[in-house]
């Protein structure tokens, strides 16, 4: 396949951002193959997603992003470049839970995720023979409240010497800290086993089955410093009645969990959401 140029802008709106932006992509014989946009009216603020083809482009791909910048340059621009030839770096954070862990594996070696997986943490060992079967890393790092800060550390030497890229929790039990969470912003996906903001904490679906809830669901969304609240990329629900039990909640709700998390790193593989004010732009 042909390299393409993938660019996301978030800057202050003003009229004829579009038409620079791809009169520059036009004027240096790029063929653009995907463009969305968005503006959110209060904030005044603009958002964009542009893709294309490098083929038959004239401008070398170091110095695309430092025109854009100087061309947008009064409008405040918080630019991000990507090119497809280079394929992002995952780690993958699990406990005991292997639903989750199995369908992301499943995507990686059918080849359907433009993604490298070096290696896969947890604080238990119940797993390792899943990653070893799939050639992948096993790094067990077990934590308690007296080694939690010194192990982190250790997680994150090991993940900055593979150059891993963004972190995935396919349901990880363990309380990110802080520190770690600020050595990679917005590069921490996790999968929530209920329909956030809703049912927040331990036993989500026991927590439904007692409201008697007519629906369950699974959020994916970025981790930041507060607990299960941080920009949501996708959410989705089932429909249950009065004859599920927790058992049955449960059962729904790990197919919804691998479900949702699956489309929420495929948006972020595709360099199709954007964060801003701990909500996301999600393109089509």
């Amino acid at each position: 396949m042909k390299e393409t140029a993938i660019l996301l802008i978030h800057c202050n709106d003003r009229k004829g951002i579009i038409a620079q932006v791809t009169e520059y992509i036009n004027q240096n014989s790029g063929n653009i193959i995907y463009l969305d946009q968005y503006v959110d009216r209060e904030k005044k603020a603009f958002f964009m997603r542009v893709e294309w083809d490098l083929s038959t482009f004239l401008v070398d791909k170091d110095d695309i992003r430092g025109d854009i910048h100087q061309m947008l340059e009064k409008d405040a621009p918080t630019l991000q470049m990507f090119f497809s030839s280079v394929k992002p770096k995952m780690a993958i954070f699990v406990s005991k839970e292997s639903h989750c862990l199995y369908d992301l594996l499943y995507h990686y070696q059918s080849g359907s995720w433009g993604v490298e997986i070096p290696l896969i943490i947890s604080n238990h060992e119940e797993l390792q023979g899943i990653a070893e079967q799939h050639g992948i890393d096993f790094y067990h790092i077990p934590k308690n409240k007296d080694n939690k800060a010194n192990q982190e550390q250790v997680e994150i030497s090991l993940l900055k010497q593979m150059d891993i890229d963004f972190i995935v929790l396919a349901r990880y039990m363990q309380i990110i800290s802080p520190d770690f969470i600020n050595e990679f912003p917005n590069k921490i996906i996790n999968i929530h086993h209920s329909f956030l903001p809703a049912f927040v904490g331990a036993k989500p679906y026991h927590q439904a089955f007692a409201r008697g809830v007519k629906v369950i669901g699974a959020t994916s969304h970025y981790v930041t410093n507060e607990l299960d609240a941080g920009p949501i990329i996708e959410q989705d629900v089932a429909h249950v009645d009065h004859r599920h039990t927790v058992k049955e909640l449960v059962r729904k709700g790990k197919d919804l969990e691998k479900v949702v998390l699956s489309r929420a790193i495929y948006k972020h593989l595709e360099r199709k959401v954007l964060v801003f004010d701990n909500k996301t732009i999600v393109f089509d």
